[in-house]
């Protein structure tokens, strides 16, 4: 069953009055349980397309459906709503606090969703077990590696058991060797609990992990 489609997607801007398209008339979906990778070189439109899906910018016209709803015409409210409850989000830069620990990096997504601190703290410590952090919980990220650092925001993506993650180059600030473990871990994490990745990269050693590769180059998908 598709969990995400993706119908005739464009994107444009407006730089002093000139038109650009980033994604010119994108079509695609990705079935529940995949391991989706999304390439292209750098300015190609991979990242736009993310940010589409994860509802931070709206398409210029298309259609996204994710979890049967379709959330292109979403207003802000709307779509922080269906983030909270469907999307879990891992960025290059990891966008850790910088004053709090793993633990409560990771729990802070669930105090906008009226969960006593009990239960946060316990759902935070049950997930950062799961990436293999379970000793390392109570030290703030100027503590931990650049991997370490990673493991938390996957760890915080999946806090709320969303039904898809989406990861934008989620090995850009590692070395090869935290990159590739990175790697294998978001796969083994889609794999033992049957969750939706959508990673968007331009490594080709990332699409060795894939169940799905959508190419893109210059704002189209390449067949």
């Amino acid at each position: 069953m598709a969990v995400i489609e993706i119908k005739d997607v464009k994107k444009d801007y407006y730089i002093s009055k000139l038109k650009v398209e980033i994604l010119k008339g994108v079509s695609s979906s990705i079935e529940e349980g995949e391991f989706t990778v999304i390439i292209g070189e750098s300015g190609s439109g991979k990242s736009t397309l993310l940010n589409i899906l994860g509802g931070l910018m709206p398409p210029t016209s298309g259609e996204i459906c994710i979890c049967n709803e379709n959330i292109s015409k979403y207003n802000e409210n709307q779509l922080a709503l269906f983030r909270r409850k469907h999307l879990g989000f891992v960025f290059q830069s990891y966008n850790l606090m910088p004053q709090l620990t793993a633990l409560e990096n990771v729990a802070f997504p669930l105090m906008f969703m009226g969960i006593s601190k009990k239960v946060r703290n316990e759902k935070a410590a049950e997930v950062l077990k799961k990436v293999g952090l379970e000793d390392r919980m109570h030290h703030k990220p100027s503590e931990l590696s650049g991997g370490q650092q990673q493991r938390v925001s996957i760890a915080r993506a999946l806090v709320n058991n969303p039904a898809v993650v989406l990861a934008d180059e989620p090995t850009g600030n590692l070395d090869s060797k935290n990159g590739l473990e990175v790697i294998k871990m978001l796969k083994d994490l889609n794999v033992k609990h049957k969750k939706t990745f959508v990673v968007v990269t331009h490594s080709q050693q990332v699409c060795e992990y894939a169940d799905k590769i959508i190419r893109i180059r210059d704002g189209l998908i390449e067949d």
